[in-house]
């Protein structure tokens, strides 16, 4: 199905954002166009626990054909999924297409600001993932931006994958998906 253009309607359940900020930081064109661009992905605070959704999202983004780097610097050194663990941002020597956040709100503003020091294209801060100011200094830099939304969930949503799983997932296409 790809990520292209189609007709779809925002999914705005569960989210603590204002609809105006829904609209600047959950706004579909930007989901797609994140998802549709993106070759390698910064996941920031990756567990190599595989019950955690950090790690759950990693594995299923690494199926999907993207690139993944796990950021955690607690296990740095060791690997990951079969990636090499770096222990920041600033420490990883590939260019960097999205950083994805798995870490309590007080630390993504230091996160985001290392975001924008090595030229990321992109910051996800994931569910129930909010910082405001920081995704504000994030856009004003440049960067691309999506709050309080899971990737693995808005992908397949968007990929085709949860419409063959039975879900709702607000879109409506007469594409079938590629196998």
């Amino acid at each position: 199905m790809g990520f292209g253009p189609s007709s779809v309607c925002d999914i705005s359940l569960n989210t603590r954002l204002a609809p105006e900020d829904r609209e600047r930081f959950q706004n579909t064109r930007t989901i797609r166009e994140i998802l549709g661009s993106a070759k390698t992905i910064a996941l920031v605070g990756l567990s190599s626990e595989k019950t955690k959704a950090s790690n759950m999202v990693g594995s299923y983004l690494q199926d999907e054909g993207y690139k993944i780097i796990p950021v955690n610097p607690r296990a740095a050194g060791t690997k990951i999924l079969g990636e090499t663990v770096y222990p920041d941002l600033k420490s990883i020597p590939l260019e960097i297409d999205v950083v994805d956040i798995y870490r309590p709100v007080n630390e993504v503003a230091v996160i985001v600001q290392d975001a924008i020091a090595i030229n990321a294209k992109a910051v996800w801060m994931q569910l129930r993932i909010a910082d405001l100011v920081a995704a504000k200094r994030a856009q004003d830099a440049g960067l691309a931006v999506v709050v309080d939304k899971c990737m693995k969930m808005e992908h397949g949503r968007f990929g085709g994958a949860l419409h063959f799983a039975g879900m709702n997932t607000e879109m409506i296409s007469a594409k079938r998906r590629k196998i």
